[in-house]
């Protein structure tokens, strides 16, 4: 693994996309789909908005958000409601132990999600959860993380609206300063859980893994603790035409992980790792091969990029796998089935 030089830039932002029909009538029949309380564009009707500063008094690029007197209670209790939807709690009674502690709205990035944060009265327990404005690409993005990778996000959306459960762990770019730089954790396992998390973005063509795109969640075990890389971004399904930005060890960001695997793994372990892991997306998708075909349909009739992005990325993977084949193809999800076949040696074909 090589950080070599620094090749992640994204050329274009990325526009959202619409949900279709079909992947529509495939969130419902997999009980993803959801009226809300109260939509994305509602909750951009605050009246002020303050900047939000971590402890170092560094601008967080969050805002926090004001609401008129008349609207604040209504919209609270909205999103309590939808908070219960998220996490399964059908006795709505639960409200009288809930309040909605704040909500904050995000400057940066593509999705500009707000953060509800939810406090339990009994407990004085925190939890978290983001609204954002639908888009088809994210929604695969997430569909695909339930089915081919170890992890498991909560969400509901609709035509409009996305509800999306907040990801548990450090943030990777605060990881590099508090942890990698002071040595203070086992660098081994790190080393081999970012060439698994490199290898899943790459099979499943998950686009701008920088490092505060993704987290590191952290299980301490009997012996020593246990690590995961996650991604908590998923708008860069399958969109970039280069095939680096699907490639986490090429972005300039995560160069410190890509100096801990040179200088902990050597060769033979990396191809041990990434080996194991093509295995266990192969054991996943044997599992749910009948839903990803499903998913992959309905994005099949969906347009997911733009042509030359399309082109360019069916041009590099097809110097990648020696597979002049992949030229012919003019559709993102026709991309990712071939590439998906080539890389763990299966034999999906849509019906």
């Amino acid at each position: 693994m090589s950080g070599r030089k620094n090749r992640d830039e994204i050329s274009t932002k990325k526009p959202s996309y619409e949900i279709g029909e079909s992947l529509i009538l495939y969130l419902k029949k997999y009980l993803r789909y959801s009226i809300p309380e109260i939509t994305y564009d509602s909750l951009l009707r605050f009246q002020d908005s303050f900047p939000v500063y971590d402890k170092n008094d560094k601008d967080t690029f969050w805002r926090l958000c004001m609401y008129a007197p008349e609207e604040q209670e209504e919209t609270h209790a909205a999103l309590l409601i939808i908070y219960l939807q998220l996490i399964g709690d059908l006795d709505t009674s639960a409200i009288q132990h809930l309040m909605i502690e704040r909500i904050d709205y995000c400057l940066f990035g593509n999705s500009k999600p707000f953060r509800i944060k939810v406090k339990n009265l009994i407990n004085d327990n925190y939890d978290y959860y983001y609204i954002k404005r639908a888009d088809s690409s994210r929604i695969y993005g997430l569909e695909l993380e339930q089915l081919i990778s170890p992890n498991k996000v909560n969400y509901l959306v609709n035509e409009t609206t996305l509800i999306e459960e907040h990801i548990v762990g450090i943030p990777g770019d605060q990881f590099i300063d508090w942890n990698i730089k002071n040595e203070q954790h086992n660098q081994v396992r790190l080393a081999k859980e970012f060439v698994k998390f490199n290898e899943r973005c790459f099979i499943r063509l998950l686009g701008d893994m920088r490092s505060y795109n993704f987290i590191i969640d952290m299980t301490p075990d009997f012996d020593q603790m246990q690590y995961r890389v996650r991604a908590i971004d998923f708008d860069q399904q399958n969109f970039e035409g280069k095939l680096v930005i699907y490639t986490p060890q090429f972005f300039s960001d995560n160069r410190p992980y890509v100096k801990m695997v040179t200088t902990t793994l050597n060769q033979d372990s990396i191809l041990q790792y990434q080996n194991e892991e093509r295995s266990l997306i192969r054991r996943r998708i044997a599992v749910s091969e009948y839903q990803l075909k499903e998913l992959l349909r309905c994005a099949k009739e969906e347009t997911l990029s733009m042509p030359e992005k399309v082109k360019r990325l069916a041009h590099d993977l097809s110097v990648y796998h020696e597979d002049s084949s992949f030229k012919s193809l003019t559709k993102m999800s026709e991309i990712l089935l071939k590439h998906l076949n080539q890389c763990l040696k299966l034999d999906i074909v849509l019906d």
